[in-house]
């Protein structure tokens, strides 16, 4: 189960990101976790996924 919280969720996907899954779709599909509202989640803490870097990041960096 997913944090509640958005800056919970920010942190802990990002370390899933980092440690775990290759990349967001595989994260998704091992948690049960709808992308979609994970990125819309995190879209309005102004963090987007980055593929290249395999994180979600400011926007302002993206």
């Amino acid at each position: 189960m997913l944090p509640n919280d958005p800056v919970i969720l920010l942190s802990y996907v990002n370390t899933k990101l980092r440690d775990e899954y290759p990349n967001l779709s595989e994260l998704c599909a091992a948690l049960d976790a709808d992308e979609a509202s994970l990125r819309k989640v995190l879209a309005e803490l102004d963090y987007q996924y980055n593929a290249e870097r395999n994180q979600f990041i400011p926007e302002a960096l993206n």
